[in-house]
């Protein structure tokens, strides 16, 4: 291959350029051209395909820093449609007029999905990110234990996954996702920030975190020391939610409870409200788990025990709610993230340049240590084809104390053991650099924008 496309799809996260990066140095190795392509999948739907070469004279541009938050490429919720075949000779048609050998995705299930179109047409290869987690498996063969189930929604079927099996960490498949750490590192310092005034005030803090239906954020969260952590995989008990909730209260006058998005109820319902539609990746959007959890206190609690005790007016009033947003999926990457999202990155280019075609680039855990390696992408689709978020394993999550189990701590400590560098700290001295007062915001958009270059549809 003399020459390999690379963009960044789905939503962004912390460590996109740093995988850009990785993929960029090691091309340059092999002498090869990497063209990025702009917004994503909606660039190759542009007839005019925005691009920029990455690495003239095989180096890198200077805009690319691994350590920036975010995508210079910038990204995009669009994807090829897989039954518009027109569509998709028009990309393969746009792909082969830059003279593109070779494809890397970088994204997470969305993206593994909307690459497969293109895999008849040209060699594709994936670089994960995502900071909710959910990209791989538990275990190999996960995939077989969805069923498609009668539902009476537009399609007719939901998936339903049967329960899966106790395993070892050292077979997960992508054991942790460029962008988890980083999310993760800004919930628990927003737990901490936020317990000062529960516990200051004796009131009850709700904080609720990303994830859509995997509670692998929540679990992290741990790291913050939330009283509570509550996830979608666990179905919320009200009685024992309050029980537990009230034990606490007891012994320290207030509590911090961390609540994944996408929390259910006994009956698998969402506790959060529903928006009236889908994003473009077809993932359903979450709002409100933290303040479906508040109701059930405030019901079940009442007014009275506040106000015997003077903590406040009302139950209303000494339960607050707080939502991380989209500060878990911005800023500057820690370590962990901006390093490994770089070997993952240059993984992706030894598969193309490897004549590998249609896999991931993964970064396992065996013997206590975390290394590269790749999966053929059929091994995580189901047998229709599909490729379904990974869910975070009921082993890894203590029901009883509403906190991470054994296994669930020593998940984590393989990933955030050494996740913090000193640049991290050292990053920090830069907030009150005087010239931020006088400077405005110098947009990498701006300089990047110089280089897009497009094609001409019409010749």
């Amino acid at each position: 291959m003399k020459r390999i496309g690379i963009l960044t799809a789905g939503g962004d996260t912390p460590a996109l350029n740093a995988t850009i990066v990785g993929a960029v140095e090691r091309a340059n190795q092999h002498r090869v051209e990497v063209i990025g392509i702009i917004k994503g999948f909606s660039g190759l739907l542009n007839p005019r395909v925005p691009h920029v070469h990455l690495n003239p004279l095989f180096r890198a541009i200077p805009e690319l820093d691994a350590t920036r938050g975010g995508t210079i490429l910038g990204a995009s919720r669009d994807y090829v449609d897989g039954n518009d075949t027109e569509m998709i000779k028009k990309v393969a048609e746009r792909l082969g007029r830059l003279k593109i050998d070779g494809l890397v995705c970088v994204g997470g299930d969305g993206t593994l999905n909307g690459m497969q179109p293109l895999r008849e047409h040209l060699p594709v290869v994936l670089a994960p990110k995502t900071i909710d987690n959910d990209l791989g498996l538990n275990y190999p063969g996960e995939p077989n234990e969805w069923n498609r189930v009668a539902s009476d929604n537009s399609r007719g079927y939901e998936y339903e996954k049967k329960p899966g099996r106790d395993f070892g960490l050292d077979e997960m498949v992508n054991f942790a996702t460029p962008g988890y750490a980083t999310a993760v590192y800004v919930t628990s310092l927003s737990v901490q920030r936020i317990r000062t005034t529960a516990e200051s005030h004796r009131r009850i803090a709700i904080i609720e975190v990303m994830g859509r239906d995997c509670g692998m954020i929540a679990l992290g969260t741990a790291y913050g020391q939330p009283d509570m952590i509550l996830i979608p995989e666990s179905p919320v008990d009200p009685g024992p939610l309050v029980e537990r909730v009230m034990s606490i209260l007891d012994v320290q006058k207030h509590a911090v409870i961390c609540v994944s998005e996408g929390i259910v109820d006994v009956e698998g319902n969402n506790l959060g409200a529903l928006t009236a539609s889908k994003d473009p990746a077809g993932n359903v959007q979450y709002s409100g788990a933290a303040e479906a959890v508040k109701r059930i206190l405030v019901d079940k609690i009442g007014d009275a025990f506040f106000t015997k005790q003077r903590r406040n007016e009302s139950a209303d009033a000494a339960i607050f709610v707080r939502k991380i947003g989209h500060t878990q999926r911005g800023g500057r990457p820690i370590l962990f993230d901006h390093f490994y999202a770089s070997q993952l990155g240059g993984k992706a280019v030894d598969l193309l340049l490897g004549g590998h075609h249609n896999c991931v680039s993964t970064l396992q855990y065996r013997d206590g240590s975390l290394f590269l390696d790749s999966i053929d992408a059929n091994k995580l689709l189901d047998r229709w084809g599909n490729m379904h978020a990974r869910p975070l394993s009921p082993t890894f999550y203590d029901s009883q104390r509403f906190l991470p189990s054994a296994k669930g701590v020593n998940y984590l400590r393989a990933i955030f053991s050494k996740a913090l560098g000193a640049d991290d700290v050292e990053s920090i001295r830069h907030l009150f650099d005087g010239g931020n007062l006088v400077h405005p915001y110098d947009s990498v958009n701006v300089h990047v924008n110089r280089r897009i270059r497009r094609i001409d549809p019409n010749e």
